[in-house]
């Protein structure tokens, strides 16, 4: 069976993704940058409360960066017929130390099921090098579903 045609997304849709960002990502100053469906683009500057005591990009960071795009990705994709998603699995590999410079994500669809997706998303320093990977899988709920007590709003 055919997947479903998604519909045109906003023109305006990077600008109500940031002004959606929460308190976590505005923390780290996450500003999404390009949206598509096949493709979400955010970046983060390192500053000094992103760092680890060596000096080095906190690993939680890029876990949290792989975790916002794959999430948020995933929800482009589902709010179209009213559902949410949430995470059920993270897994980022740290391949580079970074001290400095803005970190840029890179989301991309490995699977977009009716009931779960799969992203994957590369995360590069100011010169285009990869610093970190992660892979993320999303359970896709029905609208109205709740989590922890609470219906979820798309």
């Amino acid at each position: 069976m055919p997947k479903p045609t998604l519909p045109p997304l906003p023109d305006n849709l990077v600008e109500e993704l940031n002004l959606q960002r929460g308190g976590y990502n505005e923390m780290i100053d996450l500003r999404f940058v390009r949206a598509s469906y096949e493709e979400l683009v955010a970046t983060v500057p390192v500053n000094a409360h992103l760092l680890q005591p060596y000096g080095l990009v906190h690993g939680g960071v890029y876990a949290s960066i792989a975790e916002t795009l794959a999430s948020t990705a995933a929800a482009v994709h589902c709010r179209a017929d009213g559902r949410s998603v949430v995470g059920l699995e993270n897994t980022t590999s740290f391949l580079r130390a970074t001290r400095r410079g803005t970190l840029t994500g890179r989301a991309k669809p490995l699977q977009t099921g009716r009931r779960s997706h799969v992203w994957e998303v590369e995360i590069t320093d100011d010169d285009e090098r990869l610093v970190a990977t992660g892979r993320v899988r999303l359970l896709c709920l029905e609208e109205g579903a709740a989590l922890a007590g609470k219906a979820l709003k798309v």
